[in-house]
Protein backbone atom coordinates (compact mmCIF):
# COMPACT_ATOMS: atom_id res chain seq x y z
CA UNK A 1 0.00 0.00 0.00
CA UNK A 2 2.91 2.38 0.61
CA UNK A 3 4.08 4.18 -2.53
CA UNK A 4 7.78 3.86 -1.69
CA UNK A 5 9.75 1.48 0.46
CA UNK A 6 10.52 3.08 3.85
CA UNK A 7 13.78 2.36 5.64
CA UNK A 8 13.17 -0.75 7.75
CA UNK A 9 15.99 -2.25 9.82
CA UNK A 10 15.87 -5.88 10.88
CA UNK A 11 14.42 -5.71 14.40
CA UNK A 12 15.79 -7.25 17.57
CA UNK A 13 12.21 -7.55 18.84
CA UNK A 14 8.62 -7.02 17.65
CA UNK A 15 5.73 -5.57 19.63
CA UNK A 16 2.19 -6.42 18.56
CA UNK A 17 -1.00 -4.49 19.16
CA UNK A 18 -3.92 -6.83 19.85
CA UNK A 19 -7.47 -5.81 18.85
CA UNK A 20 -7.81 -5.13 15.15
CA UNK A 21 -4.28 -6.29 14.41
CA UNK A 22 -4.11 -9.88 15.70
CA UNK A 23 -7.71 -10.38 16.78
CA UNK A 24 -10.64 -9.57 14.52
CA UNK A 25 -12.54 -7.88 17.35
CA UNK A 26 -12.95 -4.23 16.36
CA UNK A 27 -15.95 -5.14 14.21
CA UNK A 28 -17.68 -6.43 17.38
CA UNK A 29 -17.41 -3.14 19.28
CA UNK A 30 -20.18 -1.14 17.52
CA UNK A 31 -22.80 -3.80 18.23
CA UNK A 32 -21.71 -3.87 21.88
CA UNK A 33 -22.08 -0.08 22.16
CA UNK A 34 -25.55 -0.24 20.60
CA UNK A 35 -26.58 -3.05 22.95
CA UNK A 36 -25.22 -1.17 25.99
CA UNK A 37 -27.00 2.08 25.11
CA UNK A 38 -30.23 0.18 24.49
CA UNK A 39 -29.87 -1.60 27.84
CA UNK A 40 -29.52 1.72 29.68
CA UNK A 41 -32.05 3.58 27.56
CA UNK A 42 -29.63 6.38 26.65
CA UNK A 43 -28.66 8.03 23.39
CA UNK A 44 -25.03 7.36 22.50
CA UNK A 45 -23.30 9.02 19.57
CA UNK A 46 -21.91 6.14 17.48
CA UNK A 47 -19.91 8.75 15.57
CA UNK A 48 -17.46 8.67 18.48
CA UNK A 49 -16.30 5.14 17.70
CA UNK A 50 -13.59 5.95 15.12
CA UNK A 51 -11.88 8.25 17.64
CA UNK A 52 -12.01 5.51 20.29
CA UNK A 53 -10.18 2.88 18.24
CA UNK A 54 -6.76 2.23 19.74
CA UNK A 55 -7.47 4.24 22.90
CA UNK A 56 -7.52 2.95 26.46
CA UNK A 57 -10.55 2.99 28.75
CA UNK A 58 -9.61 6.27 30.45
CA UNK A 59 -9.33 8.10 27.14
CA UNK A 60 -12.55 6.54 25.83
CA UNK A 61 -14.33 7.65 28.99
CA UNK A 62 -13.13 11.23 28.49
CA UNK A 63 -14.25 11.21 24.83
CA UNK A 64 -17.75 10.17 25.90
CA UNK A 65 -17.92 12.87 28.57
CA UNK A 66 -16.68 15.52 26.14
CA UNK A 67 -19.42 14.56 23.67
CA UNK A 68 -22.33 13.88 26.05
CA UNK A 69 -21.52 16.00 29.09
CA UNK A 70 -20.65 15.28 32.76
CA UNK A 71 -24.16 14.12 33.68
CA UNK A 72 -24.08 11.29 31.15
CA UNK A 73 -23.93 7.83 32.82
CA UNK A 74 -20.56 7.06 31.23
CA UNK A 75 -19.40 4.53 33.83
CA UNK A 76 -22.65 2.58 33.65
CA UNK A 77 -22.46 2.65 29.85
CA UNK A 78 -18.88 1.38 29.78
CA UNK A 79 -19.72 -1.40 32.21
CA UNK A 80 -22.73 -2.36 30.10
CA UNK A 81 -20.49 -2.27 27.02
CA UNK A 82 -18.14 -4.77 28.64
CA UNK A 83 -21.02 -7.11 29.44
CA UNK A 84 -22.46 -6.79 25.94
CA UNK A 85 -19.04 -7.26 24.32
CA UNK A 86 -18.34 -10.40 26.33
CA UNK A 87 -21.74 -11.78 25.36
CA UNK A 88 -20.99 -11.22 21.67
CA UNK A 89 -17.56 -12.85 22.00
CA UNK A 90 -19.11 -15.82 23.80
CA UNK A 91 -21.69 -16.15 21.07
CA UNK A 92 -19.51 -15.51 18.00
CA UNK A 93 -15.99 -16.31 19.20
CA UNK A 94 -12.81 -14.44 18.24
CA UNK A 95 -11.11 -14.94 14.88
CA UNK A 96 -7.40 -14.47 14.32
CA UNK A 97 -6.39 -12.11 11.54
CA UNK A 98 -5.08 -13.71 8.31
CA UNK A 99 -1.34 -14.26 8.26
CA UNK A 100 -0.87 -14.06 12.03
CA UNK A 101 0.17 -17.65 12.73
CA UNK A 102 2.62 -17.83 9.78
CA UNK A 103 4.12 -14.54 11.00
CA UNK A 104 4.55 -16.02 14.47
CA UNK A 105 6.25 -19.07 12.97
CA UNK A 106 8.63 -16.90 10.93
CA UNK A 107 9.60 -14.72 13.91
CA UNK A 108 10.16 -17.78 16.06
CA UNK A 109 12.32 -19.40 13.39
CA UNK A 110 14.34 -16.17 13.19
CA UNK A 111 14.50 -16.03 17.01
CA UNK A 112 12.97 -12.56 17.15
CA UNK A 113 11.05 -12.22 20.45
CA UNK A 114 7.48 -10.92 20.50
CA UNK A 115 5.40 -9.04 23.06
CA UNK A 116 1.96 -7.44 23.18
CA UNK A 117 1.18 -3.80 24.02
CA UNK A 118 -2.56 -3.18 23.94
CA UNK A 119 -4.88 -0.42 25.11
CA UNK A 120 -7.08 -3.15 26.59
CA UNK A 121 -6.52 -3.66 30.29
CA UNK A 122 -4.03 -6.38 31.11
CA UNK A 123 -6.34 -9.04 32.62
CA UNK A 124 -8.88 -8.68 29.83
CA UNK A 125 -6.14 -8.82 27.20
CA UNK A 126 -4.65 -11.98 28.70
CA UNK A 127 -8.08 -13.61 28.69
CA UNK A 128 -8.52 -12.85 24.98
CA UNK A 129 -5.06 -14.13 24.10
CA UNK A 130 -5.66 -17.29 26.12
CA UNK A 131 -9.07 -17.82 24.52
CA UNK A 132 -7.52 -17.69 21.06
CA UNK A 133 -4.63 -19.96 22.06
CA UNK A 134 -1.79 -17.50 21.47
CA UNK A 135 -0.99 -16.22 24.98
CA UNK A 136 2.11 -18.38 25.32
CA UNK A 137 3.61 -17.12 22.04
CA UNK A 138 4.75 -13.87 23.72
CA UNK A 139 7.52 -13.07 26.18
CA UNK A 140 5.57 -10.18 27.76
CA UNK A 141 2.18 -8.45 27.85
CA UNK A 142 1.57 -4.77 28.63
CA UNK A 143 -1.98 -3.52 29.13
CA UNK A 144 -3.53 -0.10 28.86
CA UNK A 145 -4.24 0.00 32.59
CA UNK A 146 -0.52 -0.18 33.41
CA UNK A 147 0.47 3.24 32.10
CA UNK A 148 -0.49 6.84 32.85
CA UNK A 149 -1.05 7.98 29.27
CA UNK A 150 -2.62 5.88 26.55
CA UNK A 151 -1.80 5.83 22.85
CA UNK A 152 -0.87 8.08 21.01
CA UNK A 153 1.49 8.80 23.93
CA UNK A 154 4.55 6.50 23.82
CA UNK A 155 4.24 5.22 27.41
CA UNK A 156 2.90 1.74 26.67
CA UNK A 157 5.57 0.95 24.08
CA UNK A 158 8.38 2.28 26.26
CA UNK A 159 7.21 0.08 29.13
CA UNK A 160 6.95 -2.90 26.78
CA UNK A 161 10.51 -2.24 25.57
CA UNK A 162 11.84 -2.15 29.14
CA UNK A 163 10.12 -5.43 29.91
CA UNK A 164 11.68 -7.02 26.84
CA UNK A 165 15.10 -5.52 27.51
CA UNK A 166 15.57 -3.86 24.12
CA UNK A 167 16.23 -0.29 23.04
CA UNK A 168 13.30 1.43 21.27
CA UNK A 169 15.35 1.91 18.10
CA UNK A 170 15.76 -1.88 17.81
CA UNK A 171 12.01 -2.62 17.92
CA UNK A 172 9.39 -2.86 15.18
CA UNK A 173 5.79 -2.21 16.24
CA UNK A 174 2.87 -3.76 14.36
CA UNK A 175 -0.29 -1.65 14.62
CA UNK A 176 -3.66 -1.30 12.92
CA UNK A 177 -4.69 2.11 14.29
CA UNK A 178 -3.35 5.63 13.86
CA UNK A 179 -3.05 6.32 17.63
CA UNK A 180 -0.88 3.20 17.89
CA UNK A 181 1.32 4.21 14.96
CA UNK A 182 1.77 7.69 16.40
CA UNK A 183 2.66 6.17 19.78
CA UNK A 184 5.31 3.95 18.20
CA UNK A 185 6.84 6.91 16.37
CA UNK A 186 6.86 8.95 19.59
CA UNK A 187 8.62 6.06 21.34
CA UNK A 188 11.40 6.07 18.75
CA UNK A 189 10.36 2.70 17.31
CA UNK A 190 9.64 1.66 13.73
CA UNK A 191 5.92 1.11 13.11
CA UNK A 192 4.40 -1.04 10.40
CA UNK A 193 0.71 -0.38 9.92
CA UNK A 194 -1.76 -3.06 8.87
CA UNK A 195 -5.05 -1.09 8.82
CA UNK A 196 -8.25 -2.66 10.07
CA UNK A 197 -11.25 -0.30 10.10
CA UNK A 198 -9.71 2.90 8.74
CA UNK A 199 -7.06 3.57 6.09
CA UNK A 200 -3.94 5.53 7.05
CA UNK A 201 -4.24 9.29 7.05
CA UNK A 202 -2.18 11.54 4.81
CA UNK A 203 -0.22 12.57 7.91
CA UNK A 204 0.83 8.99 8.62
CA UNK A 205 1.77 8.36 5.00
CA UNK A 206 3.78 11.59 4.94
CA UNK A 207 5.92 10.26 7.80
CA UNK A 208 7.03 7.34 5.66
CA UNK A 209 5.27 4.65 7.64
CA UNK A 210 5.17 1.28 5.90
CA UNK A 211 1.52 0.29 5.34
CA UNK A 212 0.69 -3.29 4.40
CA UNK A 213 -2.57 -4.96 3.50
CA UNK A 214 -2.04 -8.09 5.59
CA UNK A 215 0.16 -9.56 8.31
CA UNK A 216 1.17 -12.17 5.75
CA UNK A 217 3.30 -9.48 4.06
CA UNK A 218 5.34 -8.65 7.16
CA UNK A 219 7.95 -11.47 6.90
CA UNK A 220 9.01 -10.49 3.40
CA UNK A 221 9.69 -6.92 4.53
CA UNK A 222 11.49 -7.86 7.75
CA UNK A 223 13.35 -10.65 6.01
CA UNK A 224 14.72 -8.23 3.45
CA UNK A 225 15.62 -5.61 6.05
CA UNK A 226 19.28 -4.82 6.59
Amino acid sequence: MSAARPAIRRPHAVIFDMDGLMLDTERLAPAAWRDAARELGVDFDMGLLPAMVGRNAIDCRMLVIERHGPRFPVDALMHAWGVAYDAIVEREGIDLKPGLLPLFAWLEEERIPKSVATSTRRDRAHAKLAQTGIADRFVALTGGDEIARGKPAPDIFLLAARRMGYAPADIVVLEDSEPGVRAALAAGMTPIMVPDLAPPSAEILAQGVLVLESLSQVPQWLGAAG
